[in-house]
């Protein structure tokens, strides 16, 4: 079997690719990413293409499955731009899918991609998918299910496959996290609970998360098996304030919804921080999914808890871990991350 994975270098990206050459049916993995890496895992090789501008054709000729991870969050301070390279840059993949006849595509969804819905319990691949319109994330994630429910119909051929995870955490990619999320301004070493006073107690502060070689797992299984459809990937427990503060060894300190978010507008308005205040709204409305189908159809167990998947990526960021690709590199920011600074804080992709 010969597997594509377009944006094989980030997070998900690298974990998909260890899953999938560990597994003796793959034969060959084609890496696509804007830039190399000098990561080299066996049956593996890598071309760099651009899915915005870049010829996807030649590399998706013969494949037998794709699997689509590129997405881009920053600069999250030009919406147009990651519109392009999300949206119009998936619609691109697509079609070469179906130009190329190849007969599996899976998709990287995501819990974004989900309508307000509620916390107090699980909801399945049937809750609706409009996204919350405050984030350019949850905008893009949606759009791009609707792209998915067109390329359904039209290529009834072709199986689909759409993975919602939470959250994705592993310690290698602590170093991406931070610049995407914290900024340039975040002191790695400084991320230690007896440093961290308290955990906000907010209402709806609650999220799922997976460690990455877990979602790794499952996307190999989206590709060997014959399934369709979407499946919610999330392991437990679900992360709420208790849960973190335990965690951190912190205290709970009551904080609203709207003091939250307020504090987040002020470091995005002030550039102090990359992620935008709608991304703080975003997860206070996301749903709490119910991953019974990824476990029954898929065959998908975690290995890891999402507290052992979080707890990883706080070690993680006090260690400035990372990977030999750009996107998980600590060199990506440059010297002292001057890069970061220098481009500013949300506007570099």
């Amino acid at each position: 079997m010969r597997v594509v994975v377009v944006g094989g270098t980030g997070n998900v990206g690298t974990s998909v690719v260890s899953a999938l050459v560990a597994d003796r049916n793959v034969t060959s993995v084609v890496g696509l990413a804007r830039r190399l890496p000098d990561w080299r895992p066996p049956k593996t090789t890598w071309h760099a293409v651009d899915v915005t501008t870049g010829d996807l054709a030649p590399y998706l000729a013969g494949a037998d499955a794709v699997v689509h991870l590129a997405w881009l969050f920053q600069p999250t301070r030009d919406p147009v731009t990651t519109w392009r390279a999300n949206v119009l840059g998936s619609s691109r993949v697509f079609e070469a899918v179906a130009e190329q006849n190849v007969p599996v595509l899976v998709h990287a969804s995501s819990v974004g991609a989900y309508s307000s819905g509620p916390k107090d319990r699980p909801v399945g691949e049937d809750w609706p998918t409009h996204g919350w319109p405050g984030a350019a994330y949850g905008r893009e994630k949606a759009y791009v299910e609707r792209l998915l429910d067109v390329f359904e119909r039209d290529h009834r051929d072709i199986r689909v496959v759409r993975l919602r995870p939470g959250f994705i955490f592993k310690r290698e990619a602590a170093t991406e996290q931070r610049r995407l999320f914290g900024g340039p301004l975040v002191p790695n070493r400084l991320i230690r609970p007896e440093l961290i006073p308290f955990v906000p107690d907010t209402p709806g502060l609650r999220f799922q998360a997976v460690h990455a070689d877990d979602i790794g797992e499952a996307y190999r299984l989206a590709v060997t098996r014959p399934v369709s459809g979407a499946f919610n990937i999330a392991a437990d427990p679900v992360i709420d304030p208790p849960v973190l503060a335990e965690l951190l060894g912190a205290r709970l300190v009551p904080v609203s919804g709207w003091a939250l978010r307020s504090v987040a507008a002020a470091a995005w308005h002030l550039h102090l921080v990359p992620a935008s205040p709608g991304l703080v709204d975003l997860v206070l409305r996301m749903p709490i999914m119910d991953a019974t189908r990824a476990r029954s159809e898929l065959g998908w167990r975690p290995r890891h808890t999402a507290v052992d998947a979080l707890g990883e990526l706080l070690e993680g960021l006090r260690a400035s871990a990372g990977m030999d690709t750009p996107p998980l590199s600590p060199e990506t920011g440059g010297p002292a991350r001057l890069r970061e600074v220098k481009t500013g804080v949300g506007t570099w992709p």
